[in-house]
């Protein structure tokens, strides 16, 4: 397993984790839903990346870039690190690990 494959499991995972804790403390559907969708999309688009299907990455990078600029957004109408602030830096390394294995490949 490589770290791009690593990234996207963890960025969704993180993403899931955080529409949850948003649901739990604003009583976000919003949150919950969206947390939980794209975070499946990671997880999902990065196991079939693992079972052989080269355009499983593009698509978890695309998703990853996707909620980057999504949380970009938002910390520029909160100026709140958190959770805006904290998911561009983690999807942004995500995202740039995602790039980089799919640019060595």
């Amino acid at each position: 397993m490589n770290l791009g494959i690593i990234a996207a499991f963890a960025y969704g995972i993180f993403a899931i984790v955080g529409g949850i804790i948003g649901y739990v403390q604003a009583r976000s559907l919003v949150s919950l839903l969206s947390g939980g969708v794209s975070g499946l999309l990671l997880i999902l688009f990065a196991y079939w990346h693992l079972q052989g299907q080269p355009w499983g990455l593009t698509l978890a990078a695309f998703v990853a870039g996707v909620l980057v600029v999504v949380f970009a957004l938002r910390f520029a109408k909160t100026r709140k690190f958190m959770p805006a602030g904290l998911m561009i830096v983690l999807g942004a390394l995500a995202l740039v690990l995602m790039v980089h294995q799919l640019v060595v490949k």
